[in-house]
């Protein structure tokens, strides 16, 4: 447990985050749980004394704990940036845990639905309000690409005219994006009924039964059940529709940059994973349909 002067300095970094970098809420709550995972064993008087040491110690007791590499690699991310803003504040005269290199680890690809799955996914026969709702909300992630945060956050007025949606993405940077024809169909369907769970006076385009935005693990929650519920053979996920929605785009325009906008990623560097997975399913077709590559 941190003593009292050294927790507010950890208040204040999540303030900063919040209201200068203004990260999500989820964001947010990540560092929190990693820092306060990390200087929940540590005892001193204040922040000028935290050294190198201290964050190998730390590090090691993850190791310890069996923690992956991932998260070993996350929690030491999550002390850099802590330590580079008790820097600029004077609490620190370096970053302590700058020069400590995070664990290597193979950085999976990731998993998508193919066509034929999504099809399966969001061919929803049932009309109740719920399936309604929820047919509307996977048309619309997988027609735009959405991050999950970014789908909870949407408004009634972030659709806009001529089929398009205004997005607020990280680093409260806008975007404006298409939306197809099956993604707007499903939406004017919800939007007959959405009166039902949510007043005059709410803003979200998508609500709970409570009749307020409903929140990031709902959407979860209710996409893990329509996978169930669609006899699919794989989890679902929010992640995995915006995976689909940039392996299919791609697959079918090799346009790169264009992904990159649709996604808003602010480097191309982050979007290029998704040239390895265009890369297995051209391999699987050849491996499929070459006759010089069929096994014997």
């Amino acid at each position: 447990m941190l003593r009292p002067g050294l927790h507010t300095w950890l208040e204040k970094y999540l303030s900063h985050l919040r209201y200068e970098k203004n990260l999500a809420n989820n964001s947010i709550e990540n560092y929190h749980r990693q820092l306060n995972a990390a200087f929940k064993k540590l005892d001193f008087e204040c922040w000028s004394t935290f050294n190198t040491s201290d964050v190998r110690n730390i590090l090691n007791d993850a190791r310890k704990s069996r923690l992956s590499s991932r998260s070993i690699a996350l929690r030491l991310s999550s002390i850099r940036g802590f330590c580079a803003y008790l820097v600029q504040q004077g609490q620190l005269t370096q970053n302590p845990a700058s020069s400590i290199q995070a664990p290597k680890q193979a950085k999976p690809l990731p998993k998508q639905l193919n066509v034929d799955e999504m099809h399966q996914l969001l061919d929803i026969k049932e009309n109740d309000t719920l399936a309604i709702r929820d047919k509307a909300m996977m048309e619309l992630m997988y027609s735009c690409g959405l991050r999950l945060s970014e789908l909870a956050n949407l408004n009634i007025r972030s659709i806009q005219p001529d089929r398009q949606l205004r997005v607020i993405g990280k680093g409260n940077k806008e975007r404006l994006l298409p939306i197809g024809k099956i993604a707007i169909e499903a939406l004017a369907v919800w939007l007959k009924i959405r009166p039902q769970l949510a007043s005059i006076e709410e803003p979200a385009l998508f609500v709970s039964m409570l009749k307020n935005r409903i929140g990031t693990r709902q959407i979860a929650k209710r996409m893990k059940l329509w996978a169930t519920r669609q006899n699919l053979e794989q989890s679902v996920n929010p992640h995995k529709l915006r995976h689909s929605f940039a392996t299919h785009v791609l697959e079918s325009s090799s346009d790169l940059r264009g992904v990159q906008e649709l996604l808003g990623h602010a480097n191309l560097s982050t979007t290029q994973v998704y040239t390895h997975l265009n890369f297995q399913h051209l391999a699987h077709v050849y491996d499929n349909a070459h006759p010089r590559a069929k096994k014997s």
